[in-house]
């Protein structure tokens, strides 16, 4: 009977250790995804890697111990951020964020290295098997900011501090120009390049540049606070970029183009995590909660408010198109004598609408 009980205890064992080879214990099954973010600037508390981290925080709160998280910021674009991806892939990251714009071919290449890997590349306009680019349509609410400065501004002059001229950047500056037209047709725009995203020095200098020069209201696209603090320490108006500025600019900040990415990191970890990710380039929109025209402060009177609103749910709607006809260079030239710049055009927009001084740069 012992040899009985003998056998009968070693094809129990037999049995569970079968059932354990198949079936991996719940801790394993549950590895959370190790999703890394990379970012050009410090994350600071507003601006660009500022928004992306509100992003990233708001994903790791939905998914809870389905994902873990990691940043790398402060990372220039180029060789840096390619060694700074390939190590994250190396060390067991299964889904990377490279948040700007120039990680796009740093990017490609890491990837091509870690097939398993998943990217996903802010602004990019290139893809692979394992990479997708993400981005929003920035210029509806731009439009509206520029709309706003128009109505706002005494003098007519808006001062925009500028990082690189690349596709994101160009529709902006134009979307901005043509809604301050809109509201103001003798306004203009008056640019200062700086050839960096962030650079706190530079972006206050180019901002007293400005003002110099006439502008009683300021926006940028620039990574750091300082364009703000600039508005509100010489009593000129602010049309924020990227994230609230009123921290810094509680009495100049008139409202905030401002970035929302925690709805679309949280579907795109659920994904690769359900084993449903494909590369499926992705444009948001004010419909689709990325981008909004926010914070508006308390100078902006209430009717004007109430016309803001209706200009908003009209690109919403689809009734207000930021570039539709005509369209005029500011060299005189016309680009669109009638309908609407569709996707591909305005995404290789090379040239600067009627009503902003200077060229792009290297042009």
């Amino acid at each position: 009977m012992l040899k009985n009980l003998r056998r009968a205890a070693t094809a129990a064992l037999v049995a569970a250790a079968a059932v354990a080879a198949i079936i991996p214990p719940a801790a394993a099954r549950a590895a959370p995804l190790q999703a890394c973010f990379v970012y050009v600037s410090p994350v600071g508390q507003a601006g660009w890697s500022y928004q992306h981290d509100l992003g990233r925080q708001a994903m790791a709160q939905a998914l809870g111990s389905q994902v873990q998280t990691r940043v790398v910021e402060n990372v220039p674009e180029g060789a840096d951020s390619e060694r700074v991806m390939r190590d994250l892939a190396a060390q067991g990251c299964g889904l990377i964020f490279a948040t700007s714009f120039g990680y796009l071919e740093p990017a490609l290449r890491v990837a091509a290295e870690f097939p398993q890997v998943r990217f996903e590349q802010a602004g990019g306009y290139k893809t692979a098997a394992n990479l997708n680019t993400y981005d929003a349509r920035w210029y509806e609410a731009r439009w509206l900011a520029g709309w706003l400065a128009g109505r706002m501004s005494r003098t007519g002059v808006a001062g925009y501090v500028v990082g690189f001229p690349v596709p994101e950047v160009v529709q902006g500056i134009n979307a901005f120009a043509l809604g301050m037209r809109a509201a103001n047709p003798k306004a203009s725009v008056r640019l200062v390049w700086l050839n960096t995203w962030f650079d706190p020095t530079r972006e206050r200098e180019a901002a007293l540049t400005l003002i110099g020069q006439g502008a009683d209201v300021l926006t940028n696209h620039s990574a750091s606070p300082a364009v703000a603090q600039a508005a509100e320490e010489k009593g000129v108006m602010l049309l924020a970029y990227q994230s609230d500025m009123s921290r810094f600019a509680p009495t100049a900040q008139l409202a905030a183009v401002s970035q929302h990415w925690g709805g679309y990191y949280t579907r795109v970890a659920r994904a690769v995590i359900a084993g449903s990710w494909k590369p499926q380039p992705v444009r948001g929109g004010m419909k689709d909660g990325m981008v909004q025209l926010s914070a508006l402060g308390a100078r902006v009177p209430a009717g004007l408010k109430a016309e803001l609103a209706q200009h908003q749910q009209a690109i919403v709607d689809g009734r207000l198109v930021p570039f539709a006809a005509p369209l005029v260079d500011n060299t005189g030239h016309n680009r669109l004598a009638a309908g609407a710049l569709d996707d591909a055009a305005i995404a290789g927009m090379d040239w600067l609408v009627q009503g902003v001084g200077g060229s792009l740069p290297g042009r």
